[in-house]
């Protein structure tokens, strides 16, 4: 079968990173945990929810699609900012459903999700698909599911994370008049699933709109929210730090808590930087996000966790206040004692918190719970036995630390196989330097040394490098036609440097290319070699080349 032009195109920087093979390992432990906790939650929670009506009182019932989803990430941010361009080059290609523009093209929420074939998912359809997490959607009405809609694509990103884009924050008197839904409402739902929050901001726009102000109030509690400083490179280094500093003290004055938001500065689109002498900066930030995006998979089953952990606690004195006001019903007058009832919620709610040992804050708020009681008749709630707080109790004191202790053990044993694998077994009381035991390839000096790396730094960031911090060939020609040497040798070289085979070179290729021209030049070589020897790899691309020890020219 012919692959797709998508499926052949060359795998960038965030497929790779994404595509770390220790990442599947941890994949198959964590579904392993998760199915645990999905089991508890319908064999044990879950009755005890249906019985008290649970879901009309808080969040509705969960659904095998909540626990089985991928991490959530939510994009927020004022028109143009560059969300929808942020996600393009995550997913390194374009996806159905897309429209960039500097106006406000972007009118609905998106929900990108791995599939296998490319389809858009109306938002009426998304929110009646049980297999996808989604159908709690449905209280908003039809006025909001016609503003959201889900696109599915193949890309290795969307295997590990679901992407949400989200309509440009508007500003001025545009939000009154310009929404059918409750936006902030919306936003608020959303934050409570979403494993991670990006808001952006571009660096020629830092204003926070009344909108973006009631959308943040939403979010201040959340400890899962990161801001990206975007189109980075459309300033000097000078005006970068007046930037970043005025980004600082307005999220301060919104945020209001003390804590310092971690900002991603850097230009996240395909396009080369304007200004590359903050080119170092951009590709550090880069990888924190993309480190940050990676550990998504495992933070979510913790968070999937501890959601379970808050919903046993809820029910738990969801069912005690239940089982209470039944309780207080004789023969007749029914009607009347609820009303009575409902009038003394508050009074209720310290007697059963004295009764049970309960912590106030486990409470729900009176007057929520107050308007949603009074749809039902209490008298009608079935009784509370022992037994079914004693397994709610085991859920939380037993079952839920026993899956809490697996998780380190993913991290403890990722932790020794990078430690076995950077290290060779050696027969203890053995010569370390006698035959046989020779450095493995990993420990081979390479042979840029240290200020020769630095001064090849320096000319590959004059370059016109992509945003994904590398040259690219014909931005590359230039540069070595000025080594004046044969069109046959510079060809020869430029494929021995492009070691990933990806049409371009990163700073460690790049200075691999430099030291086999400048060898050339100063007659230390008087040919390209047929391969690099081992000395010339780097050794953190050792592993993609086929090397020969014994050719050694240094």
């Amino acid at each position: 079968m012919s692959k797709s032009p998508d499926a052949k195109k060359i795998e960038g920087i965030v497929s790779k990173f994404m595509a770390d093979p220790a990442l599947k390992e941890e994949a198959k432990q964590i579904d392993v945990v998760l199915e645990s906790v999905k089991d508890l939650y319908k064999k044990k929670l879950k009755p005890l929810e249906k019985a008290y009506r649970f879901g009309e009182f808080y969040s509705p019932m969960l659904t095998d699609a909540d626990f089985d989803a991928a991490p959530m990430v939510l994009l927020l941010g004022q028109y143009s900012v560059g969300k929808t361009t942020f996600i393009k080059y995550l997913l390194e290609r374009d996806f159905p459903g897309m429209r960039i523009g500097p106006e406000p093209t972007t009118d609905r929420f998106m929900a990108i999700m791995h599939g296998n074939a490319e389809r858009q998912i109306p938002g009426n359809a998304l929110a009646a698909d049980a297999d996808k997490p989604f159908q709690g959607l449905n209280k908003f009405g039809v006025s909001f599911l016609n503003h959201i809609e889900c696109a599915e694509l193949q890309s290795p990103i969307l295997k590990k994370i679901t992407m949400i884009d989200t309509p440009g924050v508007l500003a001025g008197e545009k939000q009154r008049v310009g929404r059918a839904y409750d936006f902030p409402r919306v936003i608020e739902w959303f934050s409570q699933r979403c494993d991670r929050i990006l808001i952006l901001f571009d660096a020629h726009k830092l204003d926070v709109s009344d909108e973006m102000k009631r959308v943040i109030e939403v979010l201040k509690n959340s400890d899962n929210v990161r801001v990206v400083l975007n189109k980075a490179d459309q300033v000097n280094s000078q005006q970068l730090m007046r930037v970043y500093g005025a980004l600082m003290w307005s999220l301060g004055k919104v945020f209001q808590r003390p804590e310092v938001l971690r900002v991603y500065i850097g230009s996240f689109w395909d396009e080369p930087y304007k200004n590359t002498e903050n080119v170092p900066l951009f590709q550090r930030e880069r990888e924190d996000l993309l480190n940050d995006l990676r550990s998504l998979p495992r933070n979510s089953t913790l968070r999937k966790i501890n959601e379970l952990v808050k919903r046993t606690r809820y029910s738990k004195v969801h069912a005690y206040i239940c089982n209470h006001l039944r309780n207080q019903f004789g023969l007749f007058y029914k009607q009347s004692k609820q009303e009575k009832l409902l009038k003394g919620m508050l009074g209720e709610f310290k007697t059963v918190s004295k009764q049970h040992g309960l912590a106030p804050g486990d409470f729900p708020d009176v007057n929520r719970f107050r308007s949603s009681l009074e749809r039902f008749e209490i008298w009608k709630f079935p009784k509370l036995y022992a037994g079914q707080m004693t397994t709610l109790e085991n859920v939380l004191s037993k079952e839920i630390p026993a899956l809490m202790k697996i998780l380190p053990m993913v991290e403890k044993q990722k932790a020794q196989a990078a430690q076995d694998e950077g290290n060779e077994v050696v027969e203890p009381g053995s010569n370390p330097f006698g035959a046989g035991a020779g450095l493995s390839s990993a420990q081979e000096p390479w042979a840029i040394t240290g200020p020769m790396k630095l001064k090849y730094d320096n000319m590959f960031n004059e370059q016109k490098l992509t945003s994904g911090g590398k040259l690219t060939g014909p931005n590359a020609k230039p540069f070595m036609l000025k080594s004046c040497l044969p069109a046959e040798h510079l060809g020869l070289i430029w494929e021995l440097s492009d070691m990933d085979k990806d049409g371009c070179l990163d700073d460690e290729e790049f200075a691999t290319c430099v030291y086999l021209i400048e060898a050339l030049k100063s007659g230390a070589m008087k040919e390209p070699p047929a391969q690099l020897p081992l000395t010339l790899i780097p050794p953190s691309k050792r592993s993609l080349v086929q090397t020969s020890k014994n050719e050694d020219f240094v």
